[in-house]
This record gives C-alpha cells, sequence and structure tokens, in this order.
C-alpha cells in the first residue's frame, strides 16, 4: 500500500442515503424540469416535472446500476429512473470522482441480469489523502477529457461523412435526385451466416463473429469472439466466406452497424451477420453501400423493417428487398475517394484514442491496482 493511504471496507466508504424521491416508472419526456437518472448507458434517460420526485444532491454522488454495473458521477439534482438505481454518497473524506475511478478500476465481473450491489460490499477501498485523491483525479479527469474530444472529432467527420452523402446523392429514402432505384439482392450477393450455435472451445485460432462483435466505429472486436473449431469453421464458410471489401452487418439486437471488411490474419466466420458481397460487374462500389446503409433517414427506413418483438431481427430476405438507389458509378467513385480521405483521418484519429486509454489505463492500475 502507498504510503500515507489507508485500506477502508465499501460500506465505511458511503453514508446512508435516505431515499425521499419517488421511483419514476413511466416514459420520460426529452423536455422538462429535471433530469432523470437511470442505469442504463445514456447519462441523462429523460426528464421529468415532478417536483417531488426529485432527489437533491447536497454534493456529488456516485450513481450504480445494480442490473446493469453503469457507473455515473452526478453533481446536480436529478430524479431516479426506475428500479436498480443505487446512489453511493461518499464520505467526506473521500472524493466522488477518485470514487468513480476506484469503482471503475474495479472492473465489477457481470452476473447476468442479478443484483451486482453484492459485490461491491465486498470491496476495500485504497483511500489516499483527500489532497492527492484531487491530484489523482485531475489527472484521470485530463486524460478522459481528451479520449472524450478525440471521440468527438471522430464525430463530426461521420457527419461530414452524412453531410457529403446528401450533397451528392440526396436523401436515399426520398430519391429526390431521382436515381434508378433496384433492390439491394439485384445489385449484390446478399447472404448471411449460420444460424446453428455451434459447440465453443476454450482457445481455437478459429473464431464466431456475431452481431455483438461488430462495433460502432466500423471494427470487428476480435477479443470478445467466441472460439470454435476448424470443422465447424469450414462448415459456416461454406455457406458465407467472408473477403477482404464485403460488407457486414448486424441483423440480431442492434440491426445495422454495417462495416466493410478490412484485411486481417484472423480466420473468422460469421452468425447471424448479413453479408454483402461485390461482383466486379456490380453498379455499386461498398463504400457508397456501406455509406447508405449507415444513413440516418436510410437506416430509419431499415429499422422500419424490424421483425422482431422484445429482440430486434431483420430478415434476410428483407434485406435483399431494401430498395437501393443507384446513382452513376462516377459519382460513386469519386465519394469513395472524399470518404477515403475521411478515414484516413479517423485511423490517426483512432489510434491516437488508443494510446491515450493505454495510458489512463496503466495510471488506473498504479492508482488502484
Amino acid at each position: 500500500m502507498k504510503q500515507g493511504w489507508e485500506i477502508r471496507p465499501f460500506e465505511k466508504c458511503i453514508e446512508k442515503v435516505k431515499y425521499t424521491t419517488k421511483i419514476a416508472t413511466c416514459d420520460y419526456s426529452t423536455m422538462g424540469a429535471y433530469p432523470v437518472v437511470s442505469q442504463e448507458e445514456e447519462y441523462i434517460s429523460g426528464y421529468w416535472n415532478n417536483a417531488e420526485d426529485v432527489f437533491k444532491v447536497s454534493k456529488p454522488v456516485v450513481i450504480f446500476g445494480d442490473h446493469t454495473r453503469v457507473l455515473k458521477y452526478v453533481d446536480f439534482d436529478f430524479v431516479l429512473g426506475a428500479d436498480g438505481v443505487k446512489i453511493l454518497q461518499p464520505i467526506d473524506a473521500i472524493n466522488a470522482k477518485f470514487f468513480l475511478y476506484y469503482l471503475i478500476a474495479s472492473k465489477i465481473p457481470s452476473l447476468g441480469y442479478s443484483r451486482h450491489y453484492k459485490l461491491l460490499k465486498e470491496l476495500n477501498v485504497p483511500v489516499p489523502p483527500i489532497a492527492e485523491q484531487e491530484k489523482i483525479v485531475a489527472e484521470l479527469d485530463c486524460l478522459s477529457g481528451i479520449i472524450e474530444k478525440k471521440k468527438q472529432q471522430l464525430k463530426e467527420l461521420d457527419n461530414l461523412a452524412q453531410s457529403i452523402f446528401y450533397e451528392m446523392f440526396g436523401d436515399p429514402v426520398e430519391n429526390d435526385k431521382g436515381w434508378v432505384v433496384k433492390k439491394l439482392g439485384e445489385v449484390c450477393d446478399v447472404r448471411d451466416g449460420t444460424h446453428d450455435s455451434p459447440k465453443y472451445l476454450e482457445h481455437s485460432e478459429y473464431v464466431l463473429v456475431t452481431s455483438k462483435n461488430i462495433t460502432s466505429d466500423g471494427d470487428i472486436d476480435f477479443t470478445t469472439a467466441n472460439y470454435i473449431s476448424k470443422e465447424d469453421y469450414d462448415a459456416i464458410n461454406k455457406r458465407s466466406y467472408v473477403d477482404f471489401g464485403d460488407i457486414i452487418m448486424a441483423m440480431i439486437g442492434t440491426i445495422g452497424k454495417p462495416i466493410i471488411v478490412k484485411e486481417t490474419s484472423r480466420k473468422f466466420c460469421i452468425k447471424n451477420v448479413a453479408l454483402i458481397k461485390f461482383e466486379e460487374s456490380t453498379s455499386v462500389t461498398n463504400t457508397y453501400i456501406q455509406a447508405l446503409l449507415s444513413n440516418n433517414s436510410y437506416a430509419s427506413y431499415i429499422q422500419g423493417n424490424n421483425k422482431g418483438g422484445t429482440q430486434k431481427f431483420i430478415a434476410l430476405g428483407t434485406i435483399r428487398k431494401l430498395l437501393t438507389p443507384i446513382p452513376s458509378l462516377t459519382l460513386q467513385q469519386d465519394f469513395a475517394s472524399k470518404i477515403e480521405s475521411i478515414e484516413k483521418q479517423k485511423e490517426l484519429i483512432a489510434q491516437s484514442i488508443k494510446e491515450t486509454e493505454t495510458l489512463f489505463n496503466s495510471r488506473m492500475d498504479y492508482y488502484f491496482n
């Protein structure tokens, strides 16, 4: 333990909180007097107008999602959103932001859809003098702020790509520029991965990619993919071999997130993921189709074809029938050139984010582990 630090049991680090507010269980509005803080990923889940339901914050607190393990730092009056939200009010000897960073570093394991607060109660918290806590918070805030600014830069570049798309091709649903319209399956080879569940292995050089492994930043997260045997890998690839330049898109859960497959040495196949392949003689480019499927207006059109109930799902036949405006190939190639320039900028920023995240994680490990 570092000099001058002490170890406190978790429950000795927080004050008892009187939940005077009611739990808000109705639909939240997008406008209102009081922000709703829930255990969902969104920092603010909506707004509420009833002052009687407000939790008054006398000093900053940490919100913990008992089911989701989501952590939030809150320094404003708020309304609790639904069940499963724990308000953690640190004692005066502990800075709330320091407490938040410690809990993040603790990496509470998932118990599925269960209560996780019992895991917090098992923690022993390293507590330095308050002045040192504030220095640590300042350093970690600086690094996390840099990361957030760079992520905002990525969003701005994505918005720029959307603007270029609208300028060159117009609204793809309204088709206000009068392009010839065909079904996606008429201009591309549209398939999907296996629907079977192969036996998962502890380790293998072959992995199975599903919708959850397709990231929002346009890549495949192989670290969360399941390992499978070579026999299953070969069998699945007879149906849907994924090649460099193909597009894959989530079909279950979060529908969409189309990405162009980059060159990789990883041997993988897909399950419940749409696969869009391009022939040499095709009238569309992969860059145009990826941008079309990602376009805000067109994404809403795709979501309107959702066939699922609780679990969102879009069928392969529906994807093949998606109405697709076909601009001239020259215009598509010009668009691809502009997007290539944007993607190069995004790659540089993404690399910078990874480097800063590595430094952030290193400092978290130094202070808390």
